[in-house]
This record gives structure tokens, C-alpha cells and sequence, in this order.
């Protein structure tokens, strides 16, 4: 474990021994579920404050005989950090009077703390732009900080589901389409977030961004080779980085719920990989056996199928694992065992964590959760996420040569156009409209006003979703009045519905939401350049009128910062960085579809539909450009169970400093199983003056090539292998080809992170 306590292993197992030996069975279950309750409202109130009791309880008589965790104490309602810490120490004490043993506080963390009035960083499709799994250690380590200060002691995050269908709403809480870049971006995150002492909570486990049509909770069709290849190495590798928790899918693969699989749950998970940590479920999880899958009859079958299969802690709240469970054990449905199993694993995070026996009271009331310091981080997130997709020379910007700009759009002007689904802006406030998020987001139009010597006008054009076009016309006249239009387009995100993006927020097609389609087209034909902007959730399959644009930038929902981020990067401040990390459709291109296609995958002459993007994977433009001069693989054979020595060197080409990304691709021209036309193995972020030339060393270990075998298992095999160093999944780039020699080998646990250093 990455936290040490002052015992030793055996120790903590002895003390938690004898707590089970002494409980009954209505304590040790009150020990595997969660509290869902805002705080409560007395002297302490905050005027926003709110009275949400879980189930119906008060929270002091729904803990009489003792609580698990509490569920987001501070990402229900708004509550000030003084009034929220002052509840929270009391129901901590109120447990530790009552029986020793305090309740473990968990938090969503996807985008910041979901709290009010904290910092919120651009989504995670945002660190994967960015390609710098430094970078979101550095994330997970701040916003740790930040729920430690809160008295929290587990965050609900990384997600590393890999993107499969861009229609998906929750494309915007995944990293990338690739499952390397997945879990090395993630991996940082757990990192960051464990070494502040946070318990970093994985999800969603597994295959959940498979699900039919992009459909949220809808049925999973996966073959167990996907699965084992794309969707599981995310996960092995993040618990390898010290995750400590992992959270269930909601989804079914081949008809069995995640919820209620031994295979996956407790077989692949615990006996394979080796994860000593807790299985906490998705909210509902549990009763969804019953109520959405049909796979329990009733609450006490379903707490029987989830607490065998291996899920530790009910969230939630204790709705089966409560009564219902005590139920099946006294009934003899299950085995007291099977409770004491999953009670030894909350028990001994709690003994880690400190929450048993005496202990200081946590949180600190004065804690600024919107620091100086969490704002530049979240602006430098920002700034590495811009994506210039497009560009005919016309960005940067300059005041001196187009002194009249109008800023047109329905996220040109709009607060909440920065903020994906999970942060306190779209998941929280929509419900208490009075409330002010207490944080600064200046939009687009307010941040290029601030900057730009000449004329700015704003213009909305129309909303995110409606069929309105009533506002074409103004919009249009702005644009005919200004010698350049930034067209700022894209999502609205919420939750269920209530969003064209974000959990529940799925799609049928990938066409820009609403008229903004129809509003670029009218701003493109009144022949001024236009300079698209989109704030996104997902990709989108952009038109004819994109393909007319002078320029297009792409964000994924960049955050707080976001605004004077992209409108740095428009006036040439900046230089955009990033690149994609899902690849952007064009209309009409199939769905689902990713770069990690086999060759009939790809564009054949046996299909008429053409799955080429309109950008891969990977790509993205900036304000300079790099030439890949060297790209030398040291061995002519390498063996099975080796490592790949590549040596790199690139070169700044243009007049200004800018941020490449290095990216080494891998080919397997002849497998024993279908294999994809290539994948990325290596990635490297590196920032070059101008004129400069930068020499790199790359050592790959051979079991990033591993894939499942015929029989089932993860091998390496001999043969040729093609390495390519490329700016993106479909470009020539440099290649090198290699021979892997020696008899097929079987591959354990995930290979290691390829391990690069820069040569002066």
C-alpha cells in the first residue's frame, strides 16, 4: 500500500480480527453500505443549506449501529466549507462515541472537488488532449489535497473507461479511445490522488463504454478478447500505479451485470492481478440486479449475487446490503463468511486512513478550495488541451490587421459552457437556481473582449439545442460588421436529458446539437473568415461549412480557465498543444468507430460506408511546426521477453517555441488473431525553442506488443513487428521494422511505462 501507518501489515490484521470477533451482524453490515445525506440544517446552516435524509432516516438513527461511509457530504447541496466541516465532526464524533469506528467520507472528483466554490479543472477528455500524465499527477495531487482538507477520504475518479462510441454521453468523463494512453493518463491521476493520501477509486469496471449504440447501461455485446485487449489494461495498470478501489460497471457483458460477476469481480481482479483494496458498487448498483437487469428476484438475492461476486460496499446507501442482506444470512443464503470477507477490506482501509479508534478531528474550515494555485494549474491544464484542428494562417489572430471581431454563438457568452456534467456548476446548482457557483469562469466572448484592441461584438445566433433561428439574423449582421467571426459552438452538458452531453446525455448521431450547423453555414456564406471554436463534450462530425472555416480549435469542456485560455491561444499568447485523443468523425462516417480497427475495419472495397475520420487520433496543428528528422531502432531482433531500444530526433522548424507530441505506433502485419492496423505503444510531450533540435532515447519493453492469444491467454509471439514514429494514427511517419525472436511467450502482469531521456 502507498500509505504507511505506524503498524505493521500483520498488526492492522490482527486489530481488525478482533473488531469482526466482536461485532454482530447488524454492525458488520452497517459497515459495507454508505449514508447519502446533506447535512443538516441548525445554528451551523449555511442560507443554501438543505435538509436530505438517505432512505427516509435521520442520519444519527440510520448509523446507531455504526456507518461504512458517508456519500457526498459536500456534493449534494451547497454548503460553506466552515458550516459542511462543523456537521461532518459531529457525525464523525457522534461514530466514534458510539462505537470506534468512524465512517470513510468518499467525494466525486472528476473535474475538482465537487464542492461549492472549488476549483473546476477541464474534464478528463481534456488530460487526454494534453498527452502528459505528469501534468494530471500534478491534477490528482492538488484536488487530493483539497478533499483531505475537506475531511474526505476517497475520491470517485479516474475514469477509465475506454472511449468505443463517441455517441456515448459520457464520452466527456473518459480519457482517450486509446486504452495505453487510458491508463497512463490515469494512472497519473491515481498517483497524484493517492500520494495525498486519498484513496483513488477506479470506474467503471468494466466494459461499460461498450454498451449497444452508445446507449447508456445498455447491454454490452463484447467478446472476451476485447475485453482482455482494450478495456481491462486501463484498470491493470492503475492499480499497479496504487489505486486502491475499484467501482463496478453498470452494464451487463454478455448477459451477466459487472455487479454480480465472480469472473470479473473477484477472479480477474483479485486472483489474477492481485488487488488487496475494496470493491465499492455504482450507485444503485446492487438494487439494479433487481430492478434493471432481472437477474435477483428481490433486494435479498440481489445483495447475495453483489457481495459474492465481490462488491465490498453498497453506495449509495444501504438498501440491500442493510436489512435485506442480514436477511440472507440468517435465511442461510449466504454465508456469514462472505460479509466477513468484504468487512476485512473496509475495515483494514479504514485502519490505513486512521478512521479507527482515537483521532484528530479532520477538515479545515479556512481551506480555500479556489486557490491562486489551483487556478494556474487548471489555466496550464487548459492551455494543453487546445486542439487546432485547422488552420489556413489566419490564427493567430491580430487586432492590426482585422481590428473588428464579433464573437458569435451559443457558448460565446454563456458561464456554464465550460463545465462538463460532473462539476458543482451542472451537477449541483441546477437545482438550487438562487445559488451562486462562487467561482470565476469568464466565457470566450468576455475573454477576447479583455484582450482585443479593436471592435468586439457579441452575438448568440441561437441556443445550444432549440430549433430557434429567430436569432440568425443579428447574428449574421454582426458578422457582415466585422472583419473576422469566431464561431464558438458545441455542448450544453447535464445529467439524464437535461444536456446534449454528460451520464444519461446520449446521442443518435453526431451532428453538431440544435441549428449551430445551420448557423455556421450562414455565417460562413456572408464570406468574412470564420474561426470555429467548439466547446464539446464528444467529437462531433462536422460539415461542409466547417471544411470553409479559416481555422477550427477544438476544447473538451476546458473548465474555469477555459475562456482566457482559448482566447490566448486565438491571439497567438499561446500556442495550441494538444492533440486528439479520440478521432473526429465526418458525416455519415459509421458509429461506432475508433483508430484501433483491424484492416476490415477500415475503408475496403467491400463496403460502400467509409469509416475514414475527418482527423485521427493524435493529430493537432500549432503555431510552429516539427520535423521528424531520426527515427532508429537500435536492434535488428529483439527477443520476446525483451526490451526495444529507439532512438528519436525532432526539430522545431518554425520561428516561434511549440509542444510536440511524440508518438510511437506499433504494427503486427501477421498475427495468430486479427490484430489492429497499428496502436500506440509510447507517447512523449515535448517542448522545443525555436530552431531547436531535441534527441531522444525510448526503451519500450517488449510486453506493450502483448495481445490475447487464440487460446485465450496474453502472449507475445515472434515475427515482424512495424514501429512508426508518426504525428498522428494515420500519417506515414518513420517507420522501422524489427524481428521479435525466441518461442511464444506467455506475459503476466501489464508491461511496464516505456521510459524515455532526452540526450543533449
Amino acid at each position: 500500500m502507498d500509505i504507511e501507518t505506524s503498524q505493521s501489515h500483520a498488526g492492522v490484521s490482527d486489530d481488525v480480527e478482533r473488531l469482526i470477533a466482536g461485532m454482530t451482524l447488524q454492525q458488520k453490515a452497517a459497515q459495507l453500505v454508505g449514508l447519502w445525506a446533506g447535512a443538516r440544517r441548525d445554528d451551523n446552516a449555511a442560507p443554501m443549506q438543505e435538509q436530505l435524509i438517505a432512505d427516509g432516516l435521520h442520519v444519527d438513527e440510520s448509523a446507531a449501529d455504526g456507518l461504512g461511509q458517508f456519500t457526498r457530504h459536500w456534493g449534494t447541496t451547497p454548503i460553506t466549507v466552515a458550516a459542511g466541516t462543523a456537521e461532518l465532526r459531529r457525525r464523525q464524533q457522534s461514530l466514534a462515541e458510539r462505537g470506534g469506528i468512524r465512517a470513510l467520507v468518499h467525494e466525486e472528483c472528476l473535474t475538482g472537488v465537487l464542492a461549492w466554490g472549488a476549483t473546476t479543472y477541464p474534464t478528463p477528455l481534456a488530460w487526454g488532449a494534453a498527452f502528459d500524465p505528469d501534468l494530471t499527477e500534478r491534477l490528482g495531487r492538488r484536488i487530493g489535497e483539497d478533499l483531505r482538507a475537506l475531511g474526505a477520504h476517497q475520491g470517485l475518479g479516474p475514469v477509465l473507461d475506454v472511449v468505443r462510441d463517441a455517441r456515448w454521453g459520457r464520452v466527456e468523463e473518459c480519457i482517450s479511445e486509446d486504452p495505453y494512453t487510458v491508463g497512463s493518463i490515469g494512472s497519473g491521476y491515481v498517483r497524484g490522488l493517492e500520494s495525498s493520501g486519498v484513496v483513488a477509486t477506479l470506474k467503471h469496471f468494466a466494459g461499460y463504454s461498450a454498451s449497444r449504440a452508445g446507449r447508456n447501461h445498455a447491454p454490452v455485446s463484447l467478446g472476451q478478447r476485447e475485453l482482455a485487449d482494450v478495456h481491462l489494461p486501463p484498470f491493470e495498470r492503475a492499480i499497479r500505479a496504487g489505486a486502491r478501489s475499484v467501482m463496478n460497471s453498470y452494464t451487463d457483458i454478455d448477459g451477466v451485470p459487472a455487479a454480480a460477476s465472480v469472473p470479473l469481480l473477484t477472479g480477474i481482479l483479485r486472483e489474477q492481478w492481485g488487488f488487496e483494496g475494496t470493491v465499492v458498487a455504482d450507485y444503485f448498483a446492487v438494487r439494479f440486479l433487481e430492478t434493471m437487469h432481472g437477474v435477483a428476484a428481490d433486494a435479498s438475492e440481489a445483495a447475495t449475487l453483489a457481495l459474492t461476486a465481490g462488491i465490498d460496499v453498497e453506495l449509495p446507501t444501504g438498501a440491500d446490503y442493510r436489512e435485506p442482506l442480514i436477511e440472507a444470512v440468517e435465511s442461510g443464503r449466504i454465508d456469514e463468511a462472505l460479509v466477513d470477507r468484504a468487512l476485512r477490506r473496509v475495515l483494514r482501509q479504514k485502519q490505513e486512513l486512521g478512521l479507527i479508534g482515537p483521532g484528530e478531528a479532520e477538515g479545515d474550515p479556512s481551506v480555500d478550495l479556489d486557490s491562486a494555485e489551483n487556478r494556474a494549474l487548471a489555466r496550464e491544464i487548459a492551455d494543453a488541451s487546445i486542439i487546432l484542428l485547422d488552420n489556413d494562417g489566419t490564427l493567430p489572430l491580430s487586432a492590426a490587421r482585422t481590428p473588428r471581431l464579433a464573437v458569435i454563438g451559443p457558448n460565446a457568452d454563456r458561464f456554464g459552457a465550460m463545465f462538463g456534467c460532473y462539476s458543482f456548476v451542472k451537477h449541483v446548482l441546477p437545482r438550487h437556481p438562487d445559488a451562486s457557483p462562487l467561482i470565476e469562469a469568464p466565457t470566450v466572448a468576455a475573454s477576447l473582449r479583455a484582450r482585443w484592441q479593436g471592435e468586439v461584438v457579441v452575438a448568440a445566433g441561437c441556443a445550444v439545442t432549440d430549433a430557434d433561428t429567430s436569432g440568425f439574423d443579428d447574428a449574421v449582421q454582426a458578422a457582415l460588421a466585422a472583419d473576422v467571426v469566431v464561431a464558438v459552438l458545441g455542448d450544453d452538458s447535464g445529467m439524464f436529458g437535461r444536456g446534449t452531453s454528460g451520464e444519461g446525455c446520449d446521442r443518435d448521431d453526431l451532428s453538431l446539437p440544435g441549428v449551430q450547423e445551420q448557423l455556421l453555414e450562414a455565417l460562413v456564406e456572408t464570406g468574412r473568415p470564420v474561426v470555429l471554436v467548439l466547446l464539446t463534450g464528444r467529437p462531433y462530425a462536422l460539415g461542409d461549412a466547417a471544411d470553409r472555416c479559416v481555422a477550427v480549435v477544438q476544447t473538451f469542456f476546458p473548465g474555469q480557465e477555459g475562456g482566457p485560455a482559448i482566447a490566448d491561444a486565438l491571439l497567438g499568447v499561446t500556442s495550441p498543444s494538444g492533440r486528439l485523443p479520440v478521432q473526429m468523425p465526418r458525416p455519415g462516417t459509421p458509429q461506432p468507430g475508433t483508430y484501433l480497427t483491424p484492416r476490415l475495419g477500415a475503408r475496403t472495397g467491400v463496403s460502400s460506408a467509409d469509416p475514414t475520420p475527418r482527423h485521427p487520433f493524435g493529430h493537432g496543428l500549432g503555431y510552429t511546426t516539427f520535423a521528424h528528422e531520426g527515427f532508429l531502432v537500435q536492434q535488428c531482433e529483439v527477443a520476446v521477453d525483451g526490451v526495444i531500444e529507439c532512438e528519436i530526433t525532432v526539430r522545431n522548424t518554425g520561428d516561434r517555441a511549440g509542444v510536440d507530441v511524440l508518438q510511437v505506433y506499433a504494427s503486427d502485419p501477421t498475427a495468430q488473431v486479427v490484430r489492429p492496423l497499428r496502436e500506440l505503444i509510447a507517447f512523449r510531450r515535448v517542448a522545443l525553442a525555436a530552431g531547436e533540435r531535441q534527441r531522444w532515447s525510448v526503451r519500450i519493453p517488449v510486453g506493450a506488443l502483448a495481445f490475447t492469444g487464440v487460446a485465450g491467454n496474453r502472449i507475445v509471439e515472434p515475427g515482424s513487428i512495424v514501429l512508426r514514429l508518426a504525428p498522428d494514427a494515420h500519417a506515414e511517419g518513420l517507420a522501422a521494422e524489427l524481428a521479435l525472436v525466441g518461442e511464444e511467450s506467455a506475459v503476466g502482469a501489464i508491461a511496464d511505462e516505456p521510459h524515455w531521456e532526452r540526450h543533449e
